[in-house]
C-alpha cells in the first residue's frame, strides 16, 4: 500500500516536473521566437515626435501654425498631477505597481471574452503596453502582436522610469480632432492650457483614448459624458480627489469648442495670409516639407502686422476702384436653390457652406449675403453673422448699369459690407461689393537689412492663394529702365549725357521692329536725366545699344532681377518677365548705396530644442562686449555685404529717379514729406502697370494686371494705378520707419545743369536747373558735345521734337496728369533722317 502511494505521488511529481519543464521550454521558445527580431527600445530615450511649427511676428505674437499632427510636447513635470491621475484612473490604475503588464487584467479580459463567446472583448493593455503599440508596433489585433507588446513593455520598464513612460504616453496619444497629446487636445477642445483645465475637462480628455474618433463632444455627447463621469468616480475611488469634488464635476455640463460654447484657439490667430503662406513655401523648400510640418520649428517673421494691414488695404482699394470703374457686375457665381431659401435656418446653413472669402476687411469686414427679395430700387438680403435682414438701395450701385433687379436675382450670393460714419463709426447702410477680376501684388522691405515688412499677393488670400508678389512672372516694363541707366552710369556716362530721342528701325531677322515712345512724340537731343524722368523708350534703347545689352544683362543678373537676361534690345524696355519680389529687392540696392541685400521674410528659425538653425542678419557688433567704451563712443556693426554698384552711381541714379517723382511720370501721385525716388512701368497695351519706389529707409513696389494678361485700358498707367498704392502705404510707413535725405557718398561734387539741354549753368539759375553729382577728377562734357545716338546713323529731313520748358509735365501715357487730356509737344528742331541697325 505504501509502495503504491509513493509510486502515485512519484509519478505525479514526475508529471508536474515534466510539465513544468516542457512549459518552461515552450515559454522560452515563444519568447525566443518573438524577441529575436523585436525593435529596439533605445529610440524611446531619444523621443522626437512630430510637432507643430509656429510663426511669430517681431513683437512675439503668434501669427500662424503648420502641422500634420497637432502636438505640443510638454515635459512630465509640467503636466498637472490631476491630469496624470485622470489618465491613470481611466487606463491603468495599477500603473505605478506593475512591471509593464498586468497578468490579472489579461486573465480577466480573456475570461470575459470566453464567457460572452467573443461578444464582450475588451483591452487589457497597460499604459506601458500602449506606448509600445504606438511607438514600436502596429495596431493589429493579433496574439503575436500582443505577445511582442508584453515583452517590449517588460523590457522598457527596466530602461525608463515610470514618469518617463507616462510622459511618452501623454504626449503621443491620439485624442481626436487631429490632436495628439494632452496639451494640444486641451487647446483643441477647450482652448485652454493644461494648468487651466477643470476636473470635468481633465476627465473628458482621459475618456478619449478608448475611442477618440467616436467620442465626439457633440455627436456622442451622452456616451462621452457617461465615460467622463465614470472616470471622475475612479479618480475619487483611487484617492486623487474627494467624492464631493467628483459629484460637483459630474453635475457640470460638457462645454467644448466643437459645441460652440467656447471660441476656438484658431480664432485668436490672424487669418492666414500671403505672408505666412510664403514663409511655408520658402521654408518647406529650405528645410524640407517633413521638417517644416513636423519639426516643431519656432519661426520669427519679419512682418509688421500693422503695416501688413495697410498694404493689403492699399492694394485692395486700388483694385476695387479700377474694377468699379469698369461698371460690370459679375457677382460670386453662386446661387442658392429654392429649397435652401425655404426658411431662415436653411439659407443661413447654405450660406455658411459657401466657399467664399471671409478675410476681406477693406472699409469694414465683407460678409457673404443672399438676396431674399429684389425690385428695381432695392434688394432685401440675409447676411452671414447678422441677425437682422439688410437692404441694398439703388443709389449704392450707381457704378453699375441698370436697376437693382437688372443685376441681382433672388438666391444670388453676394458680398456686402457696412458703411459707417467717419465721425463716430455708427452704421449707415449696407453696400454691395464684389471681388475684382483684376489682380496685383504689393511688397515693402527695409533697404538696409532686406527684412520684408509687408507682402500682399492679391486681393484676397482666401479667394486666391496664388502669391503674385513671388510667383507671378510679369513684364516689368519701364520699371526695368533704371538698370539700363545704372549700367550706363558705371560705364562712364553722366546724368548730363545727351541721348537722341528719335525714331529707330531695327531689323530683327523676322521683320522690322520700330520701338516708340508711349505718347508717340520725340524730344530730339535730351539729357539722360530727362530720359528716365519722362520714361523715354527710344532714349533707353539707344543707351542700351551704346552700352551693350551684354553689359545691361550682367547688371540685371547681378542685382537678381533675372537669373539670365536674354541680350535683346527689347529687354531694355522690360520685355522679359520677372517677379515683383525680385524687382523690389533690386531697387533696395539703389537705395542703400549699392550694397547687396537679400530679401527675407524670416529673421530667425529655432528648432524644437530652442537652438537657432537659421538667422538672416549675420552682421557682427564690434565692441559690444567691451565694458569700458570711451564716453560718446558707440559700438559699430561690421558688415561684409558685397558691393554690387558704385556708391556714386547709386546716388546719381537715385537723384534721377527723384525727378521721376518730382516732375516725371509719377509726379501727380506721390506726395510724401520725405525724399522719394521711384520709377513707373507700363507695358504694351497696358497689360501690366508698375510703380517701385523708395525712401532712405524703405523700398516698396506694386504691379496691377489681369492673371491672364490683357489690356487694362488705354488710359491705364503705373503712375495712375500703382503709384497711389505706394502713396497710401508709405504715408503710414514713414510715421513708423522715418526717412530722410539720401546719403551723398564721398568722392564727388555737384554741378548745376540745365535739365532740358544738359548745359552747365551758374548756381541758382532757376527752376529748370538741377544739381548733378559728378565724380572727383572727372571732366564732364556738357550739352551737344556729350551726345550719343546708340550707333544709329543720322541723316536728314526727319522731324523730331525738343522739349518746351513752358509746357506741362506729361504722364507716361502722354496725358496731362491734372486734366487727363492728350497733349502734343510742339516741334522745335530738325535733326534729319535716321536709318536703323543693331539687334532685336
Amino acid at each position: 500500500m505504501t509502495r503504491a502511494i509513493l509510486s502515485f505521488f512519484g509519478g505525479l511529481f514526475s508529471f508536474i516536473m515534466l510539465g513544468t519543464f516542457f512549459g518552461a521550454l515552450t515559454v522560452g521558445g515563444v519568447i525566443w521566437v518573438y524577441t529575436h527580431d523585436l525593435p529596439s527600445t533605445e529610440q524611446l530615450a531619444n523621443y522626437a515626435p512630430p510637432m507643430i511649427s509656429r510663426v511669430y511676428s517681431g513683437e512675439g505674437d503668434m501669427m500662424d501654425e503648420f502641422a500634420r499632427e497637432r502636438r505640443l510636447f510638454t515635459p512630465i513635470e509640467d503636466i498637472p498631477p490631476l491630469v496624470r491621475a485622470a489618465f491613470i484612473s481611466a487606463e491603468d490604475r495599477y500603473f505605478y505597481q506593475h512591471q509593464g503588464f498586468n497578468p490579472l487584467a489579461i486573465l480577466s479580459a480573456a475570461r470575459d471574452a470566453v464567457v460572452s463567446r467573443g461578444r464582450n472583448t475588451r483591452g487589457a493593455s497597460t499604459i506601458t503596453q500602449q506606448v509600445m503599440k504606438n511607438f514600436l508596433l502596429s495596431s493589429d489585433r493579433t496574439v503575436e502582436r500582443k505577445i511582442r507588446e508584453i515583452i517590449l513593455a517588460f523590457r522598457v520598464e527596466q530602461t525608463l522610469s515610470k514618469d518617463e513612460i507616462l510622459e511618452l504616453y501623454l504626449n503621443e496619444i491620439f485624442l481626436g480632432q487631429n490632436s495628439f497629446g494632452v496639451t494640444a487636445a486641451a487647446q483643441t477642445y477647450f482652448n485652454k492650457t493644461l494648468e487651466d483645465l477643470t476636473l470635468e475637462e481633465m476627465a473628458f480628455l482621459a475618456a478619449l483614448p478608448q475611442a477618440p474618433s467616436e467620442y465626439h463632444p457633440v455627436r456622442a455627447r451622452e456616451r462621452v459624458t457617461e465615460r467622463r463621469n465614470w472616470i471622475l468616480g475612479q479618480m475619487a475611488e483611487n484617492g486623487y480627489i474627494t467624492q464631493e469634488e467628483a459629484d460637483e464635476a459630474r453635475a457640470r455640463p460638457l462645454l467644448t469648442v466643437q459645441g460652440g460654447d467656447i471660441p476656438a484657439f484658431r480664432q485668436s490667430l490672424p487669418e492666414r495670409d500671403y505672408f505666412t503662406d510664403e514663409i511655408r513655401r520658402q521654408l518647406s523648400s529650405t528645410f524640407g516639407e517633413e521638417e517644416f510640418f513636423t519639426g516643431g520649428l519656432t519661426i520669427r517673421a519679419t512682418v509688421d502686422p500693422a503695416m501688413q494691414v495697410v498694404a493689403a488695404h492699399a492694394l485692395q482699394r486700388a483694385l476695387e476702384e479700377y474694377d468699379r470703374s469698369q461698371g460690370e457686375w459679375r457677382g460670386t457665381g453662386i446661387t442658392l436653390t429654392a429649397e435652401d431659401l425655404a426658411d431662415e435656418d436653411s439659407w443661413r446653413a447654405a450660406l455658411a457652406r459657401t466657399s467664399l472669402a471671409r478675410d476681406i476687411t477693406l472699409g469694414n469686414p465683407w460678409h457673404p449675403a443672399v438676396v431674399l427679395e429684389v425690385s428695381a430700387d432695392r434688394a432685401r438680403i440675409g447676411i452671414e453673422g447678422e441677425a437682422e435682414i439688410g437692404q441694398i438701395d439703388r443709389p449704392d450701385i450707381n457704378w453699375l448699369r441698370g436697376s437693382v433687379s437688372d443685376n441681382l436675382d433672388v438666391g444670388d450670393v453676394v458680398y456686402v459690407r457696412a458703411v459707417t460714419a467717419d465721425s463716430d463709426g455708427s452704421f449707415q447702410r449696407w453696400s454691395l461689393r464684389q471681388v475684382p477680376e483684376v489682380e496685383g501684388a504689393f511688397m515693402a522691405m527695409d533697404v538696409n537689412t532686406g527684412r520684408v515688412i509687408a507682402m500682399q499677393g492679391g486681393f484676397s488670400y482666401q479667394a486666391s492663394s496664388f502669391n503674385r508678389a513671388t510667383q507671378a512672372m510679369r513684364q516689368p516694363g519701364s520699371s526695368f529702365k533704371p538698370f539700363v541707366y545704372a549700367a550706363a552710369l558705371d560705364s562712364g556716362f553722366t546724368p548730363a549725357t545727351i541721348i537722341i530721342d528719335a525714331p529707330i528701325e531695327i531689323d530683327t531677322g523676322e521683320g522690322i521692329w520700330r520701338p516708340n515712345n508711349s505718347n508717340h512724340d520725340f524730344l530730339g537731343p535730351a539729357p539722360m536725366r530727362l530720359g528716365i524722368e519722362q520714361s523715354r523708350n527710344l532714349m533707353t534703347v539707344r543707351l542700351a545699344q551704346e552700352v551693350g545689352m551684354d553689359v545691361v544683362a550682367g547688371y540685371a543678373e547681378r542685382f537678381g532681377v533675372y537669373d539670365r537676361l536674354q541680350p535683346f534690345l527689347a529687354n531694355s524696355l522690360g520685355a522679359q518677365e520677372t517677379t515683383l519680389f525680385r524687382v523690389v529687392a533690386a531697387y533696395a540696392m539703389f537705395a542703400n548705396g549699392g550694397e547687396r541685400v537679400e530679401p527675407t521674410l524670416v529673421d530667425r528659425v529655432q528648432d524644437r530644442w530652442g537652438r537657432t538653425v537659421y538667422r538672416h542678419d549675420n552682421r557682427q557688433c564690434i565692441e559690444c562686449t567691451e565694458p569700458d567704451l570711451p564716453a560718446g563712443q558707440a559700438p559699430w556693426i561690421a558688415s561684409r555685404r558685397q558691393r554690387v554698384m558704385d556708391p556714386i552711381t547709386a546716388y546719381q541714379l537715385t537723384s534721377m529717379m527723384q525727378g521721376v517723382v518730382q516732375r516725371g511720370t509719377a509726379s501727380g501721385a506721390i506726395r510724401l514729406p520725405v525724399p522719394v525716388a521711384g520709377k513707373t512701368g507700363t507695358t504694351n497695351d497696358a497689360r501690366d502697370v508698375w510703380f517701385v519706389g523708395y525712401t532712405s529707409t524703405m523700398v516698396a513696389g506694386c504691379y496691377i494686371g489681369f492673371d491672364r494678361p490683357r489690356s487694362l485700358g488705354r488710359r491705364a498707367s503705373g503712375g495712375g494705378l500703382c503709384a497711389p498704392v505706394f502713396q497710401e502705404f508709405m504715408t503710414e510707413a514713414i510715421q513708423h520707419y522715418g526717412g530722410g535725405r539720401f546719403a551723398v557718398p564721398p568722392g564727388g561734387h555737384f554741378i548745376s545743369i540745365d535739365r532740358h539741354t544738359g548745359e552747365r549753368v551758374p548756381d541758382g539759375s532757376g527752376g529748370d536747373v538741377v544739381a548733378e553729382y559728378f565724380r572727383d577728377g572727372e571732366e564732364p562734357v556738357f550739352g551737344i558735345d556729350a551726345l550719343i545716338d546708340g550707333g544709329f546713323a543720322m541723316g536728314m529731313a526727319l522731324p523730331v521734337f525738343a522739349p518746351d520748358p513752358s509746357s506741362v509735365t506729361l504722364s507716361e501715357d502722354g496725358t496731362d496728369p491734372g486734366t487727363g487730356e492728350t497733349l502734343q509737344v510742339p516741334g522745335q528742331a530738325n535733326f534729319g533722317t535716321l536709318s536703323a541697325g543693331g539687334l532685336y
